[in-house]
Order: structure tokens, then C-alpha cells, then sequence
């Protein structure tokens, strides 16, 4: 009797509120996370629980480990004073990028969002107000996203939109199906650091060997335009990448077959 009392609260927890079981697992939250690259050797993300759910949604986190090309991705989530600088490098080097842009950055720095897109960068989206996206409903996914892409292409003319990076890494299958279905691309990172506290700077050399000592064939690289490092680190960072055969390349030219993890 008691087993069967049991039996049935467990049920009722699972079916009683009207929720599929599949739908309990698509909403199950996952934070962004690899195991880094050591002395070359490819990263990996699978020990990390969700690499299948990267996979079946087309996600980007490592492109073809065959061939030496780099991707460089910055986060832009506000202004600290380097993306001009940044942007210079950029320039001088002939290397391009993708910038991930909030609402806020759109709002507060339009001319800068401006010169990313004369210059030939890519601008992606990373959500109007940075929530965690797997806390909202799917119009309301679809309604941060849309923001963002509007306010950029009113901004710059630029109606292309194809790119985006969750906020804060935090993702889930239903996340990723649904900014899919929107167009997106969900691009995750093989190589980072922790760069992004601005009050926990430690000049250029750290983040010069913080990057280069992870390279690998095929890294997606996450930067924050918001550190004080990466600014000043990025033209080494470039010229060593080059030393060793690396090409940096946009994430228009990786390839549908190359994004795989």
C-alpha cells in the first residue's frame, strides 16, 4: 500500500503539472564549459554533459581541427574604453572579427558599432538586455533577439543578423532550438580566460600567454573588449598565432561541416 502511495506521488510529480518529461529535459539549464587546450592538443567538451544538445543544434564550438585557422569573437557588453583601440589593431593587422553586441552597447555606442561594420567585422547578437535565456519564455527570446538585430540595422544598415553567443554561456536544448529556428547560429568558444573582471587586470603579457598557450587548430576565440589586457596584448597575440601558420578567418568562411565539436 505504501509502496503504491509512493509510486503514485512520484507520477503526479511528473505528469501532474501537464509538463512532458521531454520538455522537463529541454529546459534543463547548462553552463557553457570545456576542457582547454594543452600544448596544441585539441579542447573538448565531452566530459561535459552536453555535447549532444550542442551537436543536434548546430552549434559552434570548435571548427575543423584540420586546419590552422583562427576565429576571433569579442563580447561587447559595454564600453570600457577599448574597442577603438581594439578596432586599430584589428585594422593594421588585416584580421577580422565578430562583436557581440547588447542593447545597451547598441544604445550607447553607435559610432563605434558603426566602425565594426565599415570595417568589415561581423556584429552578432547577444540578447537586448543579457538575461539568462533559459529563465524566459520563447517570444520573449524572440523578442530580445529582434531588438538587437533591429537597432544594429538601424544603426549601421546592416539587416544581416546571423550569430549569437547566449549571454553568460547559459544555455539549454530549448535555448538552442529556438534561437535556430530564428536564424541564429549559436557560437560558443574553445579557448578564453578569465578577462573579463575589469578590476582584475594583470597586464599584457598574462593575456598574451593566456591565448597563445591554448591555440589550436580550429579555435573559436572569446575576448571582452572590456579588459585593459586584451587591448594591449592583441597585436602580439595575432603576430605569434601568424608565426605559427595560423590564418584568422570570419565565421562567414567556416564552413556548415567545419562547426563541430
Amino acid at each position: 500500500m505504501k509502496y503504491a502511495l509512493i509510486c503514485s506521488l512520484l507520477v503526479s510529480l511528473l505528469f501532474g503539472t501537464g509538463l512532458p518529461v521531454a520538455s522537463a529535459q529541454a529546459d534543463v539549464t547548462h553552463h557553457f564549459g570545456f576542457k582547454k587546450s594543452v600544448g596544441g592538443q585539441l579542447p573538448s567538451i565531452n566530459e561535459e554533459g552536453f555535447k549532444d544538445i550542442i551537436d543536434k543544434n548546430g552549434a559552434i564550438f570548435l571548427a575543423d581541427p584540420s586546419r590552422k585557422e583562427l576565429f576571433l569573437t569579442f563580447d561587447n557588453g559595454y564600453e570600457n574604453g577599448y574597442t577603438a583601440p581594439i578596432l586599430d589593431t584589428l585594422k593594421a593587422k588585416k584580421v577580422p572579427a565578430i562583436f557581440f553586441v547588447t542593447g545597451h552597447y547598441i544604445k550607447d555606442q553607435p559610432e563605434l558599432l558603426k566602425r565594426m561594420a565599415a570595417e568589415g567585422h561581423l556584429i552578432g547578437n547577444h540578447s537586448w538586455s543579457h538575461p539568462d535565456m533559459t529563465t524566459i519564455s520563447d517570444a520573449q527570446i524572440r523578442e530580445e533577439l529582434e531588438k538587437v538585430k533591429s537597432a544594429t540595422a538601424q544603426v549601421t544598415g546592416q539587416s544581416k543578423m546571423e550569430y549569437l553567443r547566449p549571454p553568460r554561456g547559459i544555455f539549454s536544448d530549448r535555448t538552442l532550438r529556438v534561437t535556430r529556428t530564428l536564424g541564429y547560429t549559436n557560437v560558443f568558444w574553445s579557448v578564453a580566460y578569465k578577462d573579463w573582471d575589469v578590476n582584475d587586470q594583470h597586464g599584457a603579457d598574462y593575456a598574451y600567454q593566456k591565448v597563445v598557450s591554448q591555440l589550436h587548430p580550429g579555435a573559436v576565440i572569446l575576448l571582452h573588449s572590456v579588459s585593459k589586457d586584451n587591448a594591449a596584448a592583441l597585436g602580439a597575440i595575432i603576430d605569434e598565432a601568424r608565426r605559427q601558420g595560423y590564418e584568422f578567418k570570419s565565421l562567414d568562411e567556416m564552413k556548415p561541416e567545419q562547426a563541430r565539436p
